[in-house]
C-alpha cells in the first residue's frame, strides 16, 4: 500500500510521515490537561518543606542526636521525597505520541509515553501505579503475530489488539473509536490480514 493512499479519517489527529520507503502512523497521546502542571508545581513547592525536614533531622542523625525513630523516619522521608521528584519529572515531562513504522515484513510498534494525569476516581491500586510508572513498549510485530490483530468491541467503546509472544498489546489507546477502526482497516489491508 503506497504511503499516498493511507488517508487517516477526516478531522483525526493521526499524522502521517515516512521512513525511507515505510510510512509511519503518528498517534498523539491525549492532554494531560493543565491539572498535571499544578499538581508538580504544587510537589515542587512540597520539596521545599520537604528540604526543611530532612536537613533538620539529617543534622541529628550525623551529629549523634537522633533517637531510632528519627532515623526511621529519615528514611521514610528519603523514600518520599525520591517519590515526589519522580512526580515532579512526570507532571513535567513531555509526553511521545505513539508510533507505527509500516513495514515489508511487520510493524515496528512504540507505544509512546502518556502524560502524567491524576485520577482521583475508583481506580485500582495497579492501575494507579501504572499510570505513575508507565513502561514505553518498543517491539518488532512480525506477519505471523500480526494475524491475532483484532477489533474488539467492549461495553465503552472498541480496543485494537494484538498478541506478540506471551503480551497482549493496545494499539491506538489515545485515539478515537473511529480512528482505531480506520487503523485496524489500514493494517488488515497491508499484510492482508483475514479474521
Amino acid at each position: 500500500m503506497p504511503i499516498r493512499t493511507i488517508n487517516p479519517p477526516p478531522g483525526s489527529t493521526i499524522t502521517l510521515t515516512s521512513d525511507g520507503a515505510d510510512p509511519v502512523l503518528r498517534i498523539p497521546q491525549r492532554s494531560g490537561g493543565v491539572m498535571r502542571y499544578f499538581m508538580g508545581l504544587f510537589v515542587l513547592f512540597w520539596l521545599g518543606a520537604w528540604f526543611m525536614g530532612f536537613r533538620d533531622v539529617g543534622t541529628q542523625v550525623i551529629s549523634g542526636a537522633a533517637n531510632p525513630f528519627m532515623i526511621f523516619w529519615l528514611g521514610a522521608w528519603t523514600v518520599g521525597g525520591a517519590f515526589a521528584l519522580w512526580m515532579v519529572y512526570r507532571a513535567f515531562r513531555p509526553c511521545v505520541p505513539e508510533t507505527l513504522r509500516l513495514g515489508q515484513n511487520g510493524v515496528t510498534y512504540d507505544s509512546g509515553i502518556p502524560p502524567f494525569q491524576m485520577n482521583f476516581g475508583y481506580m485500582s491500586q495497579k492501575d494507579a501505579w501504572q499510570s505513575y510508572f508507565p513502561k514505553r513498549t518498543i517491539v518488532e510485530i512480525d506477519r505471523q503475530q500480526l494475524r491475532s490483530l483484532r477489533l474488539r468491541e467492549t461495553d465503552s467503546d472498541n480496543r485494537l489488539t494484538v498478541d506478540v509472544d506471551s503480551t497482549r498489546l493496545d494499539i491506538g489507546r489515545a485515539a478515537s473509536e473511529v480512528e482505531r477502526e480506520w487503523l485496524y482497516q489500514v493494517l488488515a489491508d497491508r499484510y492482508a490480514i483475514r479474521n
